[in-house]
């Protein structure tokens, strides 16, 4: 492993070096991260392998407050030479900054540790031959695109990533952890007579990922699994077209992860409603007079960002500022509560405490606010309770599309496959579902979430930041059934 015993005496002298010589300089706060990053990417198009990457990214990041402002540098040289120099730079930065500041940069306490941690697995995904997962990947391939002619592309994924780093500050924190996680996944598309249909397991974009071992990927079990997606995507063809109206609408966990992404997890990161970032996701409705004041949804909403639930994505053991990983209420009984915030934001609102989010997706990248797990806590329902209750609706899964505005209040989503909902039955499959709202109506008329088939959902391709920074987060959700939706074209 990068970072082993002789790695954190060598790397804890050259973090040392760093925040002495920031202090000399004048920094009244500096910390460093060192890390090294591998991340695998497998991808096999119609049977045969198309991606075979093995990407690494190693360097040092350096934060640094000067004179009341921010300073960051980085670099890929990890040496002492350079630590120097990029320590030297950075304070150059805080301290030109600091003629422009409007006030000064203040971070709000946090017990400074020395700790370890590393997510668990069973199997070291870094350890199992690229041919053996190839192997996975191409025989799945292979029997989803011969399901039929009418299948043009038929692709099989597998991702592996892993992140060790040492994090040390001014104020005495240090802190190494390793990071583990992977996943894979099934789609194709297929084209009847101008139509286009597409179909994914167990989830679209890439699949499903969660911190652990390949045991995970394996669950997937995407051999067996590849003619039956193959199978469901040529029958959307036959489908009935979605019905148009204001009806109720289930969502299954797959589909609700992404809606909880983006109109719970983006509106609040706490950067974005002061105004500090609005790349990518937009700024935020939740405005600071709502929090504690506003109805965000019905009692049955109960809402966490929780970066220590076994599995997460976007769980880990500290943030990229020291801060210990926990579990924040961000909407509770359906009353907004709470944010993701940063040391600095935390200041602002005067929280008392960071929710622990600062992440960055490399070590020359400056940590943001990002969210970690955003998870929807389980119910009182059983998923096949909440369709047995349901006289007139629809049932959806799995995303294809979706749009939101620059304050996350307005939404549409498409989804790739659903089904008819009539008197607690769930009969004809449908194609090209669509539905729409508004954030807090819509969570609002959320009366049932299940508990049985309650799961972790992996979303590893979050983006937000100029440059911007991709980062993995994780959505814990099962099935929830929301009143009165506004469904199909209307």
């Amino acid at each position: 492993m990068f970072l082993n015993v002789g790695c954190v005496k060598v790397f804890s002298e050259f973090g040392r070096t760093a925040l002495e010589e920031a202090t000399k300089k004048g920094a009244s706060y500096a910390d460093i991260r060192i890390s090294e990053i591998l991340n695998e990417i497998l991808t096999v198009k119609n049977g045969e392998p198309e991606a075979v990457n093995l990407l690494q990214t190693k360097g040092f990041g350096v934060r640094v407050i000067a004179d009341g402002a921010w300073g960051f540098a980085g670099s890929i040289d990890i040496n002492k030479e350079e630590i120097i120099k990029t320590v030297e730079k950075a304070v150059s930065i805080a301290k030109a900054s600091a003629m422009l500041k409007k006030k000064e940069a203040t971070l709000i306490r946090e017990e400074a540790r020395e700790d370890q941690y590393s997510s668990s697995f069973q199997k070291d995904p870094f350890k199992i031959p690229v041919e053996e997962k190839l192997d996975v990947l191409v025989q799945a391939g292979r029997i989803l695109k011969e399901q039929s002619p009418l299948i043009k592309a038929a692709y099989a994924y597998y991702r592996g990533f892993r992140e060790n780093k040492l994090f040390m500050s001014t104020e005495g924190a240090k802190i190494s952890q390793n990071i583990t996680w992977c996943g894979g996944g099934l789609s194709a598309i297929a084209v009847k007579n101008g139509e286009m249909q597409t179909r994914s397991y167990p989830a679209s974009f890439g699949g499903n990922n969660a911190t652990g071992g390949y045991e995970f990927f394996e669950s997937f079990a995407l051999v067996d699994h590849a003619k039956e997606t193959g199978q469901e995507l040529l029958r959307l063809f036959d489908a009935e077209k979605c019905p148009s109206g204001e009806m109720d609408l289930i969502l299954t966990g797959d589909q609700l992860a992404l809606q909880i992404h983006e109109s719970c997890g983006h509106p609040t990161e706490l950067d974005r409603v002061l105004g500090m970032e609005a790349d990518y996701a937009g700024t935020s409705f939740l405005t600071p007079e709502k929090l504690g004041n506003f109805m965000y949804g019905s009692e049955k909403v109960n809402i966490v960002a929780d970066a220590t639930v076994p599995h997460g994505l976007g769980s880990f053991g500290y943030d990229d500022e020291g801060t210990r990983a926990k579990k924040v209420y961000l909407v509770k009984e359906g009353l907004f509560v709470g944010y993701q915030s940063s040391r600095e934001t935390a200041v602002e609102l005067n929280l008392g405490e960071s929710s622990g989010g600062m992440r960055a997706d490399s070590p020359l990248a400056l940590p943001l606010i990002r969210m970690t797990n955003i998870n929807l806590l389980p119910g009182d329902w059983k998923a096949e309770e909440i369709v047995g209750d349901t006289k007139d609706g629809v049932l959806l899964m799995t995303n294809r599309s979706w749009s939101i505005d620059d304050r996350r209040i307005n939404f549409q989503f498409g989804t790739e496959i659903g089904w008819r909902i009539r008197n607690g039955s769930k009969e004809n499959m449908v194609k090209n579902p669509t539905y729409m709202g508004v954030t807090p109506q819509f969570w609002g008329s959320c009366d049932a979430v299940s508990k049985d088939d309650w799961i972790m959902h992996g979303v590893p391709n979050c983006g937000k930041g100029v440059p911007g920074q991709v980062m993995y987060v994780g959505h814990g959700c099962g099935t929830a059934r929301f009143r009165k939706v506004r469904v199909g074209l209307m």
